[in-house]
């Protein structure tokens, strides 16, 4: 398969929906990583007529290389150190603490701001899918997995994402009931290089898009009553 597989992340969340159809899911609510992954959840939470919302779980970059994950934090107090990537960074623990704090910050800041809306007012949590744009590194999504379990406790859990490395399935396996996902090669560079449009979602459009899903849930609902 080649790469640009997707035209932008409204096309990748269509097709991920047209895959998570297959399953069967009973009720499911999808859960946004946010910013990128609510882009590609809004359209699986239209097509499946899901209530959409997010987990705001934050990818812990390296000092001077941010790209580059050494650990996730997720609401719950989850925390999870990649002990490896800290021993090969040599990274000092006062920094870790600054690099876990800046991210707290920008988690609870998230939290307040995205999760304000009516679509946060209570849903039904038997069966959960945890949707990204994406999966190179399981760091962020072992930490979104382990929050959804410990705040929600569903009986199904889920995770969904376009574009997945392929050794991610077999290493999210024991965090997650099923990890589906539309591509999966065996080597992925970038999550980035997969879209042929990959642009910045912004706290705007996060906003825009969770409070559009919503409406749309009323209107279908009101539709098949």
């Amino acid at each position: 398969m080649n790469e640009r597989r997707f035209k932008d992340k409204a096309h990748a969340g269509r097709e991920l929906a047209r895959k998570l159809l297959k399953f069967r899911l009973e009720r499911p609510v999808i859960l946004a990583i946010p910013r990128g992954g609510v882009p590609v959840a809004s359209e699986v939470a239209r097509e499946l007529r899901s209530p959409l919302d997010v987990l705001p779980a934050r990818k812990i970059g390296a000092p001077l290389h941010p790209e580059y994950g050494i650990g996730a934090i997720a609401p719950g107090e989850v925390l999870i150190l990649e002990s490896e990537a800290l021993r090969r960074m040599n990274i000092r623990m006062k920094d870790l603490e600054r690099l876990v704090e800046n991210e707290l910050h920008e988690m609870e800041r998230r939290e307040k701001m995205y999760r304000s809306g009516e679509w946060s007012r209570g849903f039904p949590t038997d069966t959960i899918v945890v949707v990204d744009d994406g999966l190179a590194t399981g760091v962020t999504a072992k930490a979104a997995l382990e929050s959804v379990r410990l705040i929600y406790s569903p009986e199904h859990l889920v995770f969904a994402a376009p574009i997945c490395a392929a050794s991610m399935l077999t290493e999210l396996a024991p965090h997650a009931n099923e990890v589906i996902c539309v591509e999966s090669p065996s080597h992925l560079v970038s999550v980035s290089r997969w879209y042929a449009h990959f642009p910045q979602t912004s706290d705007r459009e996060v906003m825009a898009l969770l409070e559009e899903t919503h409406m749309a849930l009323e209107r279908s609902v009101h539709t098949y009553a």
